[in-house]
């Protein structure tokens, strides 16, 4: 099998890390297209031998996008077209039905309550993602959480394939001496506990909270924050003006797989924290929250899908926090003071391992394949 991922942009988040890592395991020959910003994730997949294309569209109604699209797709002799974000979902589904190629497999990764990618659910936004949908063989959804919200946007739940996202388990299994050579390296003092927050630096991910919550922790309570994103100077400034700046990181973006950038990686800062915390009241999957687990972490969490869709049991370590500095301020006192636990990752962060996932991709892969060899002729396309 051959197989086109179509993605709207490379840069470093959660998306596109979770396409790097899903072509590292997928027993598939895949190509890629970024529509926009081939970023240090396209420099990553092309060092890992997956040959990129950058699509050069030039804004979501960059028409021009679309011949361009449906020339690389026939030019590849693809089985099978799976497109990643709402972009490339609405663009990569009609391109690939006109090219020819009927197995069109869609990922929704982000979509919320009332926002999609940061982009709010008007009903033009919701009426072009159904038009859209109609084209493809099925829309996978990376929780129940979102599966669910699909059903409710119109979708039909045959349609509906739940592919938990994966997540690479040897990477995050915690080693002391990454941890102490990722603190020294960060400058943190000895003694300190630190709280990590992973994520876009965006209002949604309300970071503030744990900004805030500082101001109400002893001195020797950190906050890590790994991400990049447009709240990064209000962050900065939140901290400055609460007097808790001198004790507050900001890493930027940092890659979940090793690459040529300077400074510790996502698994090694991972390491380096004490709790994580995310008070976030709106995800799709939680994946840092995973993550987290995975290095044997305590978690806070306001919002996390793939914790809640399992027993209580398989998420020993994991706590929801609802309210603000406060209520976050008291649950990581309370978890500072039960004393040190073991760092070994729970049920739940084996339950997503990559393995898993991609072998429940294969499955999705092959199903669509098989219907489409009875599916309708292309769009465009005379019957045979």
């Amino acid at each position: 099998m051959k197989a086109l991922h179509i993605i709207t942009g490379l840069g470093v988040g959660g998306a596109e890390q979770q396409l790097r890592l899903l072509l590292r395991h997928l027993p598939v020959d895949c190509d890629v297209v970024t529509l926009t910003n081939p970023g240090a994730v396209a420099e990553g997949l092309t060092a890992d031998g997956v040959r990129v294309v950058h699509l050069g569209m030039g804004g979501n109604r960059d028409l021009t996008a679309l011949p361009r699209l449906v020339r690389v797709i026939r030019s590849g002799g693809y089985d099978l077209v799976h497109t990643h974000l709402y972009r490339a979902c609405v663009y990569g589904r009609l391109a690939a039905r006109v090219a020819g190629v009927r197995a069109v497999v869609a990922t929704e990764h982000s979509l919320g309550d009332s926002q999609m990618e940061g982009r709010a659910l008007t009903p033009g936004v919701r009426a072009l993602y159904l038009a859209s949908e109609r084209l493809g063989s099925s829309t996978v959804a990376v929780s129940s959480a979102v599966a669910d919200r699909l059903k409710r946007w119109g979708v039909p739940a045959p349609r509906i394939e739940v592919v938990p996202n994966g997540i690479d388990l040897d990477r995050f299994r915690f080693d002391p001496e990454r941890r102490e050579r990722t603190r020294r390296r960060l400058g943190l003092p000895e003694g300190a506990f630190v709280v990590g927050g992973v994520g876009r630096l965006t209002r949604g991910k309300r970071f503030d909270v744990l900004v805030q919550a500082l101001t109400r922790l002893p001195d020797d309570h950190w906050l890590l924050l790994v991400g990049g994103g447009p709240e990064e100077h209000v962050l900065r400034r939140t901290a400055h003006e609460a007097g808790v700046a001198g004790r507050v990181l900001f890493t930027g973006e940092r890659p979940y797989l090793p690459d040529d950038s300077p400074g510790p990686d996502l698994p090694a800062l991972t390491s380096a924290m004490d709790l994580f915390a995310s008070p976030s009241a709106e995800e799709a999957f939680g994946l840092a929250a995973v993550e987290a687990l995975a290095s044997g972490l305590p978690v806070l969490y306001a919002s996390c899908p793939a914790i809640e869709d399992l027993r209580p049991p398989a998420a020993a370590g994991a706590r929801r926090v609802c309210g603000g500095p406060e209520a976050y301020a008291r649950a990581i006192a309370e978890v500072r003071g039960s004393g040190p636990r073991p760092r070994t990752a729970p049920e739940v962060a084996h339950r997503y391992s990559i393995t898993r996932s991609t072998a429940r991709l294969m499955d999705v892969y092959a199903a669509a394949v098989s219907r489409s060899s009875s599916s309708p002729s292309p769009i465009g396309a005379s019957p045979s």
